[in-house]
């Protein structure tokens, strides 16, 4: 589905790499979408062919990275909270920013918060029952009102765009109870009014996360987002969303709104991906089969096998790297990543890939023809916090192999727990590569046959990491090798595209 939601708008004739073009800790002050701007050409010379761009509408605060959203249809043109742009900039810069990287064959994906609203205009009294943190289907008091910051009205917009404003009984619960300053999690009381039903099971039911979480059962509500689902598409440019924290929202309504916004976009194909982050294939597989329609989930399994794999060493088995992944069971709806803003260090769910093992993470997800990988910001020009990490080495010469190389089909030889490697074939006029890593302690070698048709030929790794040249031999089987607790990318000395890499 990837490959379709691209190829009517994106590069053609190339393999599609997703870059989640941001970080936590990315520059605030208004600067990212002109940032990002001036990086088109480089990512696109890189191989990236679309931009999974952070939340760019009007958060509870100006600064904010932009999760506690406030306003859907103010995407920094409003004086609202703090000021006209968001952290990232101004709706023109934005919009600039879509158009500059279209012209260089990028597709953009919003970032879609439609979980809960935070930086409420007004209190409102209206009565509630607190349930436990650990159950919340366990009503643990009885009905008794609250004052609580559920009355968005958003005068900065003045009506422009949507005339609705938000009130209590469009949300099914909130964790401050303003009266007394209380924490909790209160779920508001109203006819028929409950948790959603098409969420996660953690706590008997995961429908609230934080926030004032919206009640997709309320037809005022979910007309609203549905409408804005279809109206930035439009007026930005985008090709698609990526979905936030999608298993504490009913399901059902993500299905209806991808499917509304495919259909009245003239987008059938339109890429959507949500964040559904469980180191379960169960469950992300059935929620894939509750949408009823095409939807791709980041594969948070394949996340947690190479953070194993990294803090493992040389005792992890690489032949089990895809064990339990969505990419291995359902590739066509995968997404696959190592990192990204939630798992990077100081982050909610860090969990960070070593960084030794990151350059063969991205290698098994970039150089594989299953999965529609995910280039991580903080991974290609590193991280900024208290704690900030460093770029992977040559971590755009790796996708520039998938541009070049990655292509035809896979002879994998997969016979050893700490050396593994593969051959692509090559297409047409696509010459292909054939990789090697290793993951233990000793040098890797492997013997592999790239086509009687290269007899003769000399290979170099594109990475330049390891040296010297591989002659194929008159069988077209040569020994590839790769340095310890690394990957080489071997090519054809003189193919297509070999003067673009770093150590050429």
């Amino acid at each position: 589905m990837s490959a379709d939601a691209n190829a009517a708008e994106s590069a053609q004739g190339q393999n599609y790499t997703m870059l989640q073009a941001f970080e936590w800790y990315s520059e605030g002050n208004g600067v990212h979408w002109n940032k990002l701007a001036k990086k088109t050409d480089e990512l696109a010379s890189f191989g990236i062919t679309a931009m999974w761009l952070p939340p760019p509408t009007k958060a509870a605060g100006q600064e904010s990275v932009g999760y506690d959203i406030y306003d859907l249809y103010d995407l920094g043109e409003f004086d609202q909270k703090g000021g006209q742009r968001t952290k990232y900039g101004t709706k023109e810069e934005l919009l600039q920013l879509v158009k500059k990287a279209k012209e260089r064959g990028m597709v953009t994906y919003i970032d879609a918060v439609l979980n809960h609203r935070f930086g409420a205009d007004r209190t409102e009294k209206f009565g509630v029952v607190e349930v436990d943190n650990n159950d919340r289907e366990k009503e643990i008091s009885g009905l008794y009102d609250i004052k609580g910051w559920t009355g968005l009205t958003f005068p900065g917009r003045k009506d422009k765009y949507s005339k609705f404003k938000w009130n209590f009984n469009h949300f099914t619960g909130v964790d401050y109870n303003d009266k007394n300053g209380k924490t909790a999690i209160y779920r508001i009381q109203g006819d028929g009014k409950n948790w959603a039903q098409g969420v996660d099971d953690e706590n008997n039911n995961y429908d609230y996360l934080m926030g004032a979480d919206i009640d997709y059962n309320h037809p005022e509500a979910r007309e609203d987002v549905l409408n804005w689902g279809k109206w930035v598409i439009k007026e930005t440019g985008a090709s698609g969303f990526r979905f936030d924290a999608v298993k504490h929202i009913d399901s059902a309504f993500i299905g209806d709104f991808v499917k509304s916004v495919r259909a009245e976009t003239d987008k059938p194909k339109m890429f959507a991906v949500g964040e559904f982050w469980k180191d379960s294939l169960e469950d992300l597989e059935k929620y894939l089969d509750s949408l009823g329609t095409q939807f791709s989930v980041f594969d948070a399994p394949l996340h947690y096998n190479f953070k194993e794999a990294g803090d493992r060493g040389n005792d992890f088995d690489m032949r089990a790297i895809w064990d339990g992944t969505v990419v291995q069971r359902r590739p066509i709806d995968a997404v696959t990543l190592v990192d990204n803003h939630d798992t990077q260090v100081g982050q909610a769910l860090e969990s960070w890939v070593s960084s030794s093992f990151k350059p063969l993470a991205y290698s098994l997800i970039l150089l594989r023809p299953d999965g529609y990988p995910c280039v991580f910001y903080g991974d290609l020009y590193g991280t900024a916090g208290e704690n900030p990490q460093e770029p992977v080495s040559q971590l755009g010469d790796i996708i520039r192999a998938r541009k070049l190389y990655a292509y035809g089909e896979v002879r994998d030889y997969w016979d050893h727990m700490n050396c593994v490697g593969w051959v692509r074939m090559g297409e047409g006029d696509k010459d292909g590569c054939a990789v090697v890593l290793c993951n233990g302690s000793d040098e890797g070698s492997k013997r592999m046959e790239v086509g009687q048709h290269r007899a003769n030929e000399k290979w170099t790794d594109v990475l330049g990491w390891s040296q010297g040249e591989v002659v194929i031999g008159e069988d077209g089987w040569a020994d590839f090798r790769c340095s310890a607790g690394s990957v080489s990318i071997w090519v054809k000395q003189d193919a297509k595209g070999r003067n673009e890499f770093s150590k050429a």
